[in-house]
């Protein structure tokens, strides 16, 4: 059974293997790189382990069978209100349609309603929308809108 650990920085290494996996398997997704991303030192991953678990945002990695195998952060849009952006959204190859995605967008949908707010995903005309997006919520009215980026409501 797949659980989620909530991001701190106790799970930096964590956090950082899963989030150095993702950008290997699939870079186009992200608005970074590994290449980048492996420089960062321990301290860099801690800092950045902490800047998900606060008011603003919150991060979680999906564990199952004694690895960690997916990924999903949240943040508060300070441009927009009333919203939350769904970032660094991934699950590993071999936990794919298994409802990890779906665990991991639930768990931060359900922190965005905690604090009031309407959850969105970034998603530009090149990106996959994986299967735990509905299909209706292309068609949704959009209520919010961050402008840097397009948005679809969840």
């Amino acid at each position: 059974m797949v659980t989620l650990h909530r991001i701190t920085p106790t799970l930096s290494a964590s956090y950082k293997t899963v989030r150095l996996c993702a950008l290997q398997d699939t870079p186009s997704a992200f608005g970074s790189t590994s290449a980048r991303e492996s420089q960062f030192s321990e301290t860099d991953w801690h800092s950045r382990a902490a800047n998900l678990c606060t008011q603003q945002s919150i991060g979680y990695l999906a564990y199952h069978q004694d690895e960690y195998c997916g990924i999903a952060c949240g943040f508060l849009d300070q441009q927009v209100p009333r919203s939350a952006e769904l970032v660094s959204m991934w699950v590993a190859p071999n936990h794919r349609r298994a409802g990890t995605g779906t665990l991991l967008v639930n768990a931060i949908e359900s922190w965005a309603r905690s604090v009031q707010r309407t959850l969105f995903v970034s998603w530009s005309p090149t990106t996959i929308l994986p299967p735990y997006l509905s299909t209706s919520a292309l068609d949704s009215p959009k209520t919010a809108e961050p402008s840097h980026i397009p948005t679809i409501p969840i």
